[in-house]
């Protein structure tokens, strides 16, 4: 047919760019090829497509997925602070926050389009706000069972692991072993308990105290815990390396343990609600109103709070209010009153505005930033205001500007790991956060010599630099940074068969031979530590597929996802809570299952080491 030579064979080629595949194996010099939405060809790629990107001097990563989102529905269909990050994937309801039903909350999301992809957690504090209230009280045991089945249910619809936020009220109020009671009925998911951690008057404001206390609740429930937004403040500061060393103790004894953090020196939450003292909370709003008009508790209540932004935060010098474009030290003078009076005053005016509160030192920050465990996650999300912290607009270009290339704290190799494939791992996801062979073409092209954040906390919407290109699912969210308004996003769902894990890139090995739902599989693959794909016989059906990235955990798991003319994902798991703990294959042609096979009758053998 005349002109049929001329017909793209690709939806999108990049182009001799520098690839750092998000495993943190060396970078290579590669062309990359799309098609329907997934990555098919990587090397010197023949052939044409429909829309060709120049990479050469650039680095083309994953995707980076962002595992502490505030996402504001309303920008996702636009989320052009997050593709200007480079981030391609967004997964909410952090904090323990967010709605119960996670099905119509996705649903809700897909109807107005995605700019880029999104998941979520099932919320404790929502969970039990849901069902024991907003006051310091104790659950029944009916009470314990309904909250289980909510934590139960979230996960079966699909969520990506327990969150929670036990320094907000009235999470706060749970005891440590009532969350463990709620939260263990998430073990057979085998995922993941991401903690705002505890700091209390009890524990003298300890930060080590709270993040203990996470992994105590996911050690005794079987999670993995996740010390979210990790940071050590107050009277703790400069023992960073101590708090890491419990993360260190609780893996070495069997139980995988992560983190994530953002890059900068300061938080942002309402400036009551790590202040005001939980009993004065008790009960909700309407009662704390009545505690602050009562003269002598009201006293008691600015003590307590004015202990707890000294021993917190260093004092209210430490406290700026974006919203008005003041230091809270500014408003007590016009206020005539001290830090707790003050605080007080601003509640009373109307709900909780935002504070972006000053609480660590730069080396603690980067010994956790350095730490192998820690994902880059900004605790930020697509929004359109423009008057919040500068991490709404500048974390994964700060960690990568400011910390890789000025300051050299890790390589960009480990870096772009931190941002991508570990993060996909800690929460289970299998299918992004690598540039692999079958793998989903979620990519970030940016140039290494300009990357950096501008936001500031005086201007904290100054949009980042150097990121040049962004891929959702295949589609170019960001051409020549500037977003070109497709909704390419994608509500992503975790699967009984995506257990949160370690990463690895040891010498691994899997084998599958035999027969399973009347499809003959043979796959014999190793992939050797620092080599970039595995290599032997990767067959479904007598089609042969070129192999992709092995990723194991132990002997219980693995996933391999390969290209041909379709593109194929293979995930074996051994312990299948779904299958009452039995193997199960299943087998994805183009993202879709294609079929899944219980209790199989094959060969199977996983090694990692």
């Amino acid at each position: 047919m005349a002109g049929s030579a001329q017909i793209a064979r690709y939806d999108a080629i990049i182009r001799n760019g520098t690839i750092l595949d998000g495993s943190g194996n060396p970078r290579f010099e590669a062309d990359i090829a799309i098609r329907n939405g997934f990555i098919v060809a990587i090397g010197s790629v023949a052939g044409t497509a429909i829309e060709e990107i120049e990479g050469r001097g650039l680095f083309v990563a994953p995707g980076f997925i962002n595992i502490h989102s505030h996402a504001s529905p309303d920008a996702l269909p636009t989320a052009v602070n997050m593709l200007t990050q480079g981030v391609t994937t967004e997964i909410f309801n952090a904090d323990g926050s967010g709605p119960i039903d996670l099905t119509q909350q996705m649903k809700l999301l897909g109807e107005a389009g995605l700019a880029v992809n999104a998941g979520g957690y099932i919320g404790f504090n929502s969970v039990w706000q849901t069902v024991v209230g907003a006051a310091d009280r104790r659950p029944t045991l009916a009470e314990i069972e309904r909250m289980r089945g909510m934590i139960a249910a979230g996960l079966e619809q699909g969520a990506w692991g327990v969150s929670a936020g036990l320094d907000y009220k009235p999470g706060y109020y749970a005891r440590t072993e009532e969350v463990i009671k709620v939260v263990d009925a998430a073990k057979p998911a085998r995922t993941n308990f991401t903690n705002h951690d505890r700091v209390t008057p009890e524990s003298n404001f300890s930060s080590k105290a709270g993040i203990d206390e996470t992994l105590v609740i996911g050690e005794k429930s079987g999670l993995v815990p996740v010390v979210t937004h990790m940071k050590v403040t107050g009277r703790e500061k400069g023992t960073a390396a101590a708090v890491l060393a419990s993360l260190d103790q609780t893996t070495k004894r069997g139980h995988y343990t992560a983190a994530d953090a953002y890059p900068y020196l300061a938080g942002q939450t309402g400036v009551g609600s790590l202040i005001i003292p939980g009993w004065a909370v008790d009960g909700g709003r309407p009662e704390m109103l009545k505690r602050f008009a009562d003269p002598a508790l009201r006293e008691r209540i600015i003590k307590e709070a004015e202990e707890a932004i000294a021993a917190r935060f260093g004092g209210p010098e430490s406290i700026y209010l974006p919203r008005t474009q003041q230091e809270l030290t500014a408003v007590m003078k016009e206020m005539n009153a001290g830090a707790g009076e003050t605080i007080l005053r601003i509640l009373e005016r109307g709900n909780d505005p935002g504070a972006i509160i000053h609480f660590g030192i730069e080396e603690d920050l980067i010994k956790i930033l350095q730490h192998p465990s820690t994902s880059m996650a900004c605790d930020c999300g697509a929004t359109t205001q423009t008057r919040m912290h500068p991490r709404f607009y500048g974390s994964f270009p700060r960690v990568l500007g400011r910390y890789v290339r000025e300051q050299k704290i890790m390589s960009w190799e480990q870096a772009i790991r931190k941002s991508t494939w570990l993060p996909a791992s800690t929460i289970g996801m299998s299918d992004r956060g690598l540039i692999a062979l079958g793998m989903a073409a979620d990519i970030v092209v940016f140039d290494p010599n300009t990357i950096i954040d501008r936001a500031t906390y005086d201007d904290p919407a100054l949009p980042s630099e150097g990121i040049k290109h962004v891929f959702v699912n295949g589609k170019l969210a960001l051409k020549d940074g500037v977003a070109t308004g497709n909704k390419s996003g994608r509500a992503l769902l975790r699967t009984p068969n995506e257990p949160s894990r370690a990463t690895s890139i040891d010498l691994r090995s899997l084998e599958i031979k035999g027969n399973a739902q009347g499809h003959a599989i043979a796959i014999s693959l190793t992939q050797g530590a620092g080599v970039r794909e595995a290599k032997g016989v990767l067959s479904v059906d007598g089609v042969l597929y070129q192999p992709g990235f092995l990723q194991v955990q132990r002997g219980d798991w693995a996933s391999i996802t390969g290209a041909g003319e379709h593109v194929i994902q293979v995930t074996l798991d051994r312990d299948d809570p779904s299958n009452c703990k039995r193997p199960t294959i299943v087998v994805k042609i183009d993202g879709q299952e294609a079929f899944r096979s219980l209790n199989p009758v094959l060969t199977t053998t996983i090694r990692s080491r």
